[in-house]
C-alpha cells in the first residue's frame, strides 16, 4: 500500500477513526493498531504477515528471557549473552535467507567457477519481504537494550504494535523501544495534537515524492543510467546532482509523510533527515542522512566493534568495518558494498586529516568537496552493477559532447531544492505557525489544495518509494 494513494488515504481514515474512538478502550486500541497495521502491511504480500507476527512473538519471548537471566546484575551475566546471541542469530539469519541468500550463492559461484569449477547449481528464488531490513533492525536494537538494562521488556499486545506500527513499518524511521514505549504508556491528548505540523510533512513529503522525484528520476536519472554508455559528460554530472537530490525527496519525502502520519494517531517518531546536503564533512553527512540508522550503526555495530577505543588503526578498522556493513545493509549487491567502503575511506580520511595535520578547508571548499564525494558515490548507488559505476564515472571525464537530457526545467529543480536545504528552520517554523493561527475550515482547504496541487504536478501514477527494496 503506497502513500500517495486513494487506497491509502481511506484506509488511514479508517485507522485515524478507530484509533482516537477506541483508545478509551486500551485492549481494542491496541489490537486495532495491530490489526490495522498487519492489514497494510498484507496489502504487499498476505504471506509475510506471517513472518512479521514470527518476528513479534520471537523477540518479545527472548526479551523477556534476557530480562530474567539478567535479573537485577550490574552486569549481564553469561546466561543472557548466550540468549542474546540466539536472539540476534535467529533475528540476523532471516534476514539473511531473504534478503541475501542469492546475493551469496551467486557470487560463490561465481568465484568457482573463476577457479575452474564449472558448477550450475539451482539458486532458490527468494521473494524479498517489505521492510524486512527495517523491522529485524527495529528487533535486534529491542534485546540489545534489555540485555544492556537500557529498557525493560514490553508487553506483549504493546510489543507487537512497537515492531508493526504502520507509518515507519517499510522504510522507517528505525524507532527503538525507548522512544516508542513512554508513548503507549502516556497516550496522547486529542485536543492538543500538533496538526499544522502534522499537514505540513504529509503535504512536503507528498511534494518531494511525487513531484520532485518523480520528476527527475523521468527526466535525467533513469535515461542515464538505463544506458551508461551513452550517456555524454555532462549528463553524467547532472545526472549525479539529479540522483542526489531525487533519493533525497524520495526517502526524506517517504518519512516525512511517515512522521505526519503517526502524529494525526497521537506519536511522535524520530527525525530522520536534517539537510543533509548542507553538510561541510562526510561525517556531519551521516549525522544530517538517515540519522536513525547513523545512530542504529553507531549504538550496535561501531560501539561493540570498539569505537573509538584503542589503537588509532584500531578506531579506523572500526569506521570501515561499519560502512561497508551498512552498505551491504542497503542492498544484496557488489556496488552497494562499494558505496559503503568509499563512505568508510572518507571518514577514515577525514579523521586522519583532522588528528595528524593543520588543514582545515575553508566553510565554501568543504561543502563543495563533500557534496560532490556524495554525489559521485550515488552513482555506485543508484548503478546496476559496478561496471555501470565504473563506465558513467569514465565517462564523465571522457566524453565530451551534446547533452539534450540537461534542460532548464532540471537545472532549476536540482538548484532549487539544494538552495532548500540552507533555508533556515526558524522560517518553515514560523509559516507553520501561521497556518496554526487559521481556522479548521482555513486548515483543511489549503491541505486540500495542497494535494490537488502535488496531483496537478506529479505524473500519472506513483513509483514505489527507492528504500522499499531495502
Amino acid at each position: 500500500m503506497l502513500f500517495p494513494t486513494l487506497t491509502f488515504a481511506v484506509f488511514f481514515v479508517i485507522a485515524f477513526t478507530g484509533n482516537w474512538w477506541l483508545r478509551p478502550n486500551r485492549t481494542l486500541w491496541l489490537l486495532f493498531l495491530l490489526a490495522a497495521s498487519w492489514t497494510f502491511y498484507g496489502w504487499w504480500d498476505a504471506r509475510f504477515v506471517g513472518l512479521l507476527a514470527f518476528a513479534v512473538a520471537w523477540n518479545w519471548l527472548l526479551g523477556g528471557l534476557i530480562a530474567a537471566a539478567r535479573g537485577g546484575a550490574p552486569s549481564p551475566p553469561s546466561g543472557a549473552r548466550v540468549l542474546l546471541a540466539l536472539a540476534v542469530a535467529v533475528d540476523l539469519g532471516l534476514l539473511g535467507w531473504f534478503k541475501y541468500y542469492g546475493f551469496f550463492a551467486t557470487s560463490l559461484v561465481n568465484l568457482l567457477r573463476d577457479l575452474g569449477f564449472d558448477l550450475s547449481p539451482r539458486i532458490v528464488h527468494v521473494t524479498l519481504p517489505v521492510g524486512i531490513s527495517f523491522f529485524t533492525f527495529q528487533a535486534i536494537s529491542y534485546v540489545v537494550d534489555i540485555f544492556r538494562g537500557a529498557i525493560r521488556p514490553m508487553r506483549p499486545l504493546e510489543f507487537a504494535v512497537y515492531l508493526s506500527f504502520f507509518p515507519q513499518l517499510v522504510a522507517g524511521p528505525i524507532v527503538r523501544a525507548s522512544e516508542f514505549a513512554p508513548q503507549l504508556a502516556n497516550p496522547a491528548d486529542p485536543r492538543f495534537l500538533p496538526m499544522a505540523e502534522a499537514f505540513r510533512l504529509i503535504f512536503s513529503g507528498l511534494f518531494k515524492k511525487v513531484v520532485i522525484s518523480s520528476f527527475l528520476a523521468s527526466e535525467i536519472v533513469d535515461p542515464v543510467f538505463a544506458v551508461p554508455g551513452e550517456a555524454s559528460s555532462l549528463e553524467v554530472l547532472v545526472a549525479s546532482y539529479a540522483y542526489a537530490v531525487q533519493i533525497y525527496a524520495d526517502f526524506s519525502g517517504y518519512t516525512d509523510i511517515a512522521i505526519g502520519c503517526a502524529l494525526l494517531l497521537g506519536f511522535r517518531l524520530p527525525q530522520n533527515f536534517d539537510a543533509p546536503y548542507r553538510a561541510r564533512s562526510v561525517r556531519e553527512f551521516w549525522r544530517r542522512w538517515h540519522m536513525t540508522l547513523s545512530r542504529w550503526l553507531r549504538d550496535y555495530l561501531y560501539i561493540p566493534l570498539g569505537g573509538n577505543r584503542g589503537p588509532r588503526a584500531f578506531v579506523y578498522r572500526n569506521l570501515f568495518l561499519t560502512m561497508l556493513l551498512g552498505g551491504l545493509w542497503h542492498g544484496a549487491a557488489w556496488h552497494f558494498v562499494v558505496w559503503g567502503a568509499l563512505h568508510g575511506l572518507a571518514l577514515i580520511a577525514e579523521r586522519h586529516l583532522q588528528e595528524r595535520t593543520a588543514w582545515r578547508p575553508s566553510p565554501v571548499l568543504a561543502w563543495l568537496l563533500t557534496f560532490h564525494f556524495v554525489s559521485l558515490t550515488w552513482i555506485f548507488f543508484r548503478a546496476e552493477s559496478i561496471g555501470d559505476a565504473l563506465t558513467l564515472l569514465g565517462r564523465l571525464l571522457t566524453a565530451p559532447g551534446d547533452a539534450p537530457l540537461v534542460t532548464t526545467p532540471v537545472l532549476a529543480v536540482i538548484a532549487a531544492a539544494l538552495a532548500a536545504q540552507f533555508v533556515p528552520e526558524s522560517f518553515t517554523l514560523r509559516l507553520q505557525w501561521l497556518y496554526s493561527r487559521a481556522g479548521p475550515a482555513l486548515q483543511a482547504a489549503g491541505f486540500a489544495f495542497g494535494l490537488v496541487l502535488v496531483d496537478a504536478l506529479g505524473p500519472e501514477g506513483v513509483a514505489p518509494f527507492i528504500y522499499f527494496q531495502f
